[in-house]
């Protein structure tokens, strides 16, 4: 069902006071549809006339699928079957005739926007006042259920002052609303004065502020949904992560990534790569993102989004919550981005495998409405994310850029080195601190560690410790929790156990040619030869993708003595002597 523009007739007082049902915030006729002179009419697309005049009614419905009114078609006939039940000061949306019996006499003020303080004090000389709130999709700036609480706080300033609130959605046509406008108040005043407020500069009162700052706060603390597009591989992923990470480091915001993977395992299962499938699923992102800034949270996604309708509809889902909409294009070149394809998506699409493949067989729609781009060929990740930082900072929505900390310098080949346990208290600073002990101060392979749960900024467990060689050197050691930054930026993930590695694996499938166990690893060296190019072994070993088995695990000596500790601590000398020859570049300096 689609309704009509606003039609050529207008009701008259006498035939909107038979009006009693009020229907997705218009005034609907009791009788019946489309007649001569009818205030509102009714209109089909072709498909559902068909059907209707098959049926011989059309049944008219609430949001959520209350049957409201059953109309006779085409002859336009209504039964009433129901009022909507819900939805907020329901009990003020009061027809005109309820709301003759109960308020006449008074003086009926039109309300479409906050009352001013000047507006306040013409209306106290006005004796008993309706103030009629007109709420509906467009017609006020703040929202109908803002504009509600508004007038009903500047009631409260007043001597005798009562709140309606009249359903009237804007038509983007001022005549048109304005007529409407004129209309209505004559239906609910009838010989009643209808007074206008003129518009003015002066500012809200105090109590009407206060209703404003809690339905509308500052940007800091406005519900915000910060959306990358690009194509695939522009690296609109990494920057999300990256900028999500940072936020939970500032600690001042509740922040959601809406990972592209996880809700196509639970959000959007069963959706295929249609391009029907593809927007459907972006929808589906846009209203759980738009629900979480209704509620002053933060959201982050970076679908790659291609057309402009979508992203624009994802848009009106956020403000019509109450959130901002951040778009950033993330706009990396087609040629940028085929050349980092690991997956080989690219190759496939142009070789047909894959239809409808964004860039190559299907368009990308680049934003002209975008308030950050930014092109992430040959920069660092904290180099593309400043220039979103920057604006978002100069909007006052967020300033992060104090999160952003110098990374340790090293040349820019250097091999970066992940080692993953559960705390990051024992096994992986034992594989730190003994790979750093082997290879140390090396500039072509860098070291470091994190846990995938548990403990942050704490040493070295102290039975480890002990069971590590004299000259190992933990002084500066602290524990630090594993994140989608860190993941990013290693070239190598070598993880204490399957299931750290399986952990890792669940949330970033795309990861699996650089995530390996260390005995996995140590295995695959061996088979694929040590002496190789450490970027042909390294290439080698991903593309022959090993199998993590249990056995090769690095047992966890926590709390489990002595001996458990010093078997991990060999077990891990061990593994790393048959991986640290194949990481240096430089095959002299490993010992």
């Amino acid at each position: 069902m689609s309704s009509a523009p606003v039609p050529q007739h207008c009701p008259t007082p006498r035939e909107l006071d038979d009006l009693e049902l009020l229907v997705s915030g218009a005034l609907v006729p009791l009788t019946e549809f489309n007649r001569p002179g009818s205030p509102v009419t009714l209109e089909l697309p072709p498909s559902v006339d068909e059907l209707a005049r098959t049926a011989g009614t059309v049944e008219l419905v609430d949001p959520e699928g209350l049957p409201l009114a059953r109309v006779a078609w085409p002859e336009g006939r209504i039964q009433p079957l129901t009022h909507a039940a819900f939805g907020p000061f329901r009990h003020l949306r009061l027809t005109p005739r309820v709301a003759r019996r109960r308020h006449g006499g008074r003086v009926f003020v039109p309300v479409c926007e906050p009352i001013t303080t000047d507006q306040l004090g013409h209306l106290a000389t006005l004796g008993p006042v309706a103030l009629v709130a007109m709420v509906g999709q467009g017609t006020a700036a703040v929202g109908p259920v803002t504009l509600v609480r508004a007038t009903l706080a500047a009631a409260e300033l007043l001597p005798d002052a009562v709140v309606i609130a009249v359903p009237l959605a804007s038509h983007a046509d001022p005549d048109d609303d304005a007529y409407l406008l004129g209309q209505i108040m004559a239906a609910y005043a009838e010989d009643d004065p209808v007074e206008e407020l003129d518009p003015d500069d002066s500012p809200v009162p105090a109590p009407v502020a206060a209703v404003l700052l809690a339905d509308q706060p500052p940007p800091d603390r406005q519900g915000l949904v910060l959306f990358f597009t690009g194509l695939s591989g522009s690296g609109k992923s990494t920057l999300a992560r990256a900028f999500t990470d940072h936020l939970l480091e500032l600690g001042t915001r509740t922040v959601t990534s809406l990972d592209g993977d996880v809700v196509r395992r639970n959000l959007s299962a069963g959706l295929t790569f249609s391009k029907a499938d593809r927007e459907t699923n972006i929808r589906r992102i846009g209203w759980v993102a738009a629900e979480i800034a209704r509620h002053g949270g933060v959201a982050v996604v970076s679908p790659i989004a291609p057309f402009d309708e979508t992203r624009q509809q994802v848009r009106a889902m956020v403000e019509d919550a109450g959130g901002a909409f951040f778009l950033v294009h993330v706009a990396t070149p087609l040629e940028e981005c085929e050349r980092r394809d690991r997956k080989g998506l690219y190759a496939k699409a142009r070789r047909g495998e894959i239809p409808e493949f964004t860039g190559i067989s299907s368009p990308y729609e680049e934003p002209r409405d975008a308030d950050v781009r930014v092109d992430t060929t040959g920069r660092s990740i904290d180099e593309a994310l400043t220039d979103v930082l920057v604006v978002l900072r100069e909007r006052g929505y967020l300033d992060l850029l104090g999160t952003l900390h110098p990374e340790q310098e090293t040349e820019d080949d250097a091999l970066q080195v992940l080692y993953v346990c559960t705390a990051n208290i024992c096994r992986s600073p034992a594989m730190e601190l003994l790979s750093r002990r082997v290879l140390p101060d090396s500039a072509d392979v860098v070291f470091s560690s994190a846990g995938t749960h548990g403990h942050v900024d704490k040493p070295v467990d102290p039975e480890i410790l002990r069971s590590l060689p004299a000259d190992v050197v933990s002084d500066d050691f602290r524990s630090r929790q594993l994140s989608t930054r860190l993941l990013e930026e290693a070239d190598l993930v070598l993880t204490a156990e399957t299931a750290h590695r399986d952990f890792i694996l669940e949330e970033q499938p795309g990861m699996f040619r650089k995530v390996f166990t260390l005995g996995q690893f140590a295995n695959a060296v061996e088979r694929v030869g040590a002496d190789l190019p450490r970027e042909e072994l390294l290439r080698m070993v991903a593309e022959s993708r090993p199998t993590a088995e249990p056995a090769g695990d690095v047992p966890d000596p926590y709390r489990r003595g002595r001996d458990a500790a010093v078997a991990c601590t060999a077990r891990i000398e061990g593994l790393l002597a048959r991986v640290l020859p194949a990481l240096s570049a430089h095959r002299g300096d490993a010992g």
